[in-house]
């Protein structure tokens, strides 16, 4: 009894046993705990005990002073711990008699792993007089999930995910990472089909492992790229912390080297026909440009699709062909798209050109075969115009002539190709900024743009500007009614995604003004040469300039204001997909949580926030079972049980269940 007494009452007594003798203090636990926190129980000081029996000694003379704790952060209990060395094992802690009782599930020479990248990521970015947050998340399975680092002056966040993690996992925790940064770093330490995907993706990856030195797990981080799959591993104390993220000895030299990964590619089902336009521009900065391959812009007809205005990607040693013609892809063409990019590309390697009659009937050809001859010499009506000699002095009217003559011989474009036609018209005249009225461009190409309702209208002007491009022009500021702007153009403007047309009208000012600023860069875009442009502006905010500074701080602004309504938005009336084995776990997790509320007894009441976090969960059970009946206009709580998946209500109820646990040892 005096022994145990003076476990309490003095520091942690260090036991040795040797072999033939019986081990004292048998009366301790007998699992093997490898780390602990130096300190108090709430510490992240961590250190792991030297498993040898001589550096166990010679480390308690260098720390005579310190005490040791099955600490919180390691998802621990809190108690007191003591290293006891062996001469025929491996040295390790273990808790002081009399001590709470311990659930703590990693106890291995690796479970203080995120504290030992905690630390060294502080000292870093006192290394190198940086700011940053540094924090651990328990995200399910315990205090040791992930790491992150918060670079708040370069608005950037490293991740070091101990956890294993599928894709979907990945992308939904990338988005929520990036909710208030413009770039998330992820380092994985596992080696796995994630980590492949984003090496892929990126071109280079970084990776961390972590070494046991004595009492100390050493970080060291590594790099690798795509085409070089051998890891270079660099110490992390000899990395450097700045703006730009986390730079190693070898991350410079990597990420130079790095080529950009290939776009995603879908293959294209039937055959692909296209006609090119090599006056048009290609995009400047285009996300589709590749060593080996040129960009150039073309009139594309998959099967079964009307014909869209998109970018080929050619072989760059392949001579262009002639403007004239229209070829089909003789292999299999693909779709290129990249994540995060907007717009898209078809990969051609191989193509033949049509003949006459065959480009004819595709809609792409710019020259139609001559009409039969059995139709092109009307005799007989030749000399009908004897009895009507007032038919010659018609009105001279060149739109109204050039249709009767179209009409004459029997052609009327479809409506494909009337919106290649009205390009061509609208970029001929771009240069010198010369604007159309509308009734005589009907008037010039007849059907389909004579009887064209004001939605069809709408509907054929956005397939005439798109794609829309940063570096492109709205071809549709050329077009005018009489004198002024076309009335439909603000909403031609919204369906092509142009910021801040949608409720104005065509006499808008702001309109007037955009409408203005566009047709100068129509002239500089597409004049001989053409010049560099500035990039468009939305259409409410282009009577102001903006530096490039205050153009990021402002998007910056838009972005957090969105994410901010997204995630407290009140209009949100379905919960978060979940399953019924979620469903079962967070319901016993509630069971336990309430059961140890009540146990402590009369003395012991609940903080507000365990009282909220159950009342939560609660509500989330019963919004989220199948057939629940949502709220028409829910509550705060309800709003906020809507927000929550399955892993953050068993992750709050875990932490509310080990401060009850806490708690619970001060009221016996």
């Amino acid at each position: 009894m005096e022994k145990i007494l003076f476990s309490f009452l003095s520091p942690a007594p260090r036991w040795v046993n040797t072999p033939g003798r019986p081990l004292r203090g048998s009366m301790f636990d007998h699992r093997l705990v490898q780390t602990a926190v130096i300190g108090n129980a709430r510490s992240d000081h961590p250190v792991i005990l030297p498993m040898a029996a001589a550096e166990l000694e010679a480390w308690r003379r260098r720390h005579p002073d310190h005490t040791y704790w099955c600490g919180y952060e390691l998802g621990g209990c809190g108690g007191r711990l003591m290293d006891r060395l062996y001469r025929d094992k491996v040295c390790h802690f273990a808790h002081v008699a009399g001590g709470p009782t311990c659930g703590r599930a990693a106890t291995g020479e690796s479970s203080a792993d995120h504290l030992f990248i905690k630390r060294g990521l502080r000292n870093l970015l006192s290394k190198h007089g940086q700011r940053g947050d540094v924090r651990t998340h328990d995200l399910g399975s315990g205090p040791g999930d992930a790491v992150d680092l918060h670079l708040p002056a370069g608005r950037r966040r490293l991740r070091f995910q101990l956890s294993r993690l599928d894709y979907r996992g990945w992308r939904t925790a990338n988005l929520a990472l990036g909710g208030d940064v413009d770039e998330v770093d992820w380092l994985f330490g596992s080696d796995d089909p994630l980590t492949e995907e984003l090496l892929a993706r990126n071109g280079y990856g970084l990776r961390f492992r972590l070494e046991t030195v004595g009492g100390e797990r050493r970080v060291y981080i590594g790099t690798q790229t795509y085409d070089e799959r051998s890891l270079r591993w660099d110490p992390l104390e000899d990395c450097r912390i700045e703006q730009a993220g986390l730079l190693t000895p070898s991350a410079e030299a990597l990420r130079a080297s790095a080529q950009s990964p290939e776009p995603f590619a879908f293959p294209l089902d039937g055959s692909v026909l296209f006609a090119l336009d090599k006056e048009a521009p290609v995009p400047d900065g285009s996300p589709f440009a590749a060593e080996g391959r040129r960009l150039v812009m073309a009139d594309v007809k998959p099967l079964g699709s009307p014909i869209v205005r998109a970018v080929l990607s050619l072989p760059e040693d392949t001579a262009l062909p002639p403007a004239q013609y229209v070829y089909r892809a003789a292999d299999r063409a693909r779709l290129l798209v990249r994540e995060g990019s907007d717009g898209w590309a078809v990969h051609l390697d191989r193509f033949v050109r049509l003949n006459a009659h065959e480009a004819a009937r595709t809609g792409l050809g710019g020259i139609l075969p001559e009409p039969p001859q059995k139709q092109s010499a009307p005799a007989p009506r030749t000399r009908q115009p004897d009895h009507r000699p007032s038919v010659a002095p018609m009105k001279a009217q060149p739109p109204a002539a050039n249709q009767k003559q179209r009409a004459k011989k029997g052609v009327t474009p479809t409506w494909d190709q009337a919106i290649v036609r009205v390009r061509e018209i609208l970029r001929a005249s771009a240069p010198s900024g010369r604007t159309h009225r509308w009734k005589d461009l009907a008037a010039q190409l007849g059907e389909p743009l004579t009887n064209m309702s004001a939605s069809k209208r709408i509907d054929f002007l956005v397939e005439v500007d798109s794609p829309l491009w940063d570096s492109k022009a709205v071809l549709s500021v050329l077009l005018r009614d009489e004198s002024d702007l076309l009335s439909c153009l603000p909403d031609v403007l919204a369906r092509l995604g142009v910021g801040g047309a949608e409720g104005l009208s065509a006499d808008a000012k702001a309109v007037r003004t955009w409408a203005d600023r566009e047709r100068e860069r129509a002239v500089a875009l597409y004049g001989k040469p053409p010049q560099a442009v500035s990039r468009r502006l939305p259409v409410a905010g282009s009577a102001h300039t903006l530096t490039a500074k205050q153009r990021k701080e402002l998007d910056g602004s838009i972005r957090r204001i969105q994410q901010y309504r997204a995630k407290h938005d009140r209009t949100r009336t379905k919960p978060q997909a979940s399953t019924s084995q979620e469903r079962r776990q967070v319901r016993d997790r509630v069971t336990l949580v309430e059961r140890a509320m009540s146990v402590p007894g009369s003395a012991f009441k609940p903080s507000k926030q365990t009282r909220r976090t159950v009342h939560v969960a609660r509500l989330w059970l019963t919004l989220a079972g199948p057939g629940a009946v949502m709220p028409a206009n829910p509550s705060k709580q309800q709003q906020r049980a809507l927000g929550k998946g399955a892993a953050e209500i068993l992750a709050e109820l875990t932490g509310t269940a080990r401060e009850l646990a806490v708690a619970k040892a001060k009221f016996p």
